[in-house]
């Protein structure tokens, strides 16, 4: 019942997503940046406040290589029903969003993002690593871990010299 996955990655950076439109993005583009990794939904009872806050955090720290990457989720009462174009849209339009916004993802189970299987996998708590619900946040290093505690302390690997 909800034990986390092993997974052979070691860093966020070694991931492709798709972005909302289709596109493969490699998360390697995000090396040196920390990262607030975010499934979203927009039907949920908390999306007017965290949409909000995500758009003001973005907007105070992304010239401090500081990213958001968003990902649409809808296993949560199906909270995001709406295709990938339409939530980019309403992120955009209605909040702001100036952060990507990807393609619909699924964050539990067997069919579950392989991203999701990597930030679940060193997060077991008392319900295993479950994502219980929409707007579940992952802090992520400069180098693409998920040992936090120094994420906006350290330097990116590549430029310790």
């Amino acid at each position: 019942m909800g034990a986390a996955e092993s997974v052979p990655e070691t860093s966020v950076h070694e991931f492709t997503v798709k972005d909302c439109n289709g596109k493969e993005v490699c998360l390697d583009t995000y090396k040196g940046k920390v990262l607030l990794i975010v499934n979203v939904a927009s039907k949920c009872g908390f999306t007017e406040t965290n949409y909000t806050q995500l758009t003001e955090l973005y907007q105070k720290y992304r010239e401090k290589d500081f990213e958001i990457l968003a990902f649409p989720c809808n296993q949560f009462l199906r909270q995001e029903p709406g295709s990938d174009q339409q939530i980019q849209d309403f992120a955009c339009t209605r909040f702001k969003a100036e952060y990507p916004v990807f393609q619909k993802v699924r964050v539990n189970g067997p069919d579950a993002a392989p991203l999701y299987k990597f930030l679940k996998a060193s997060k077991p708590g008392l319900f295993g690593s479950r994502i219980k619900w929409n707007f579940t946040k992952f802090l992520v290093d400069k180098n693409g871990k998920k040992d936090i505690q120094k994420a906006l302390e350290e330097e990116p690997a590549d430029s310790q010299k």
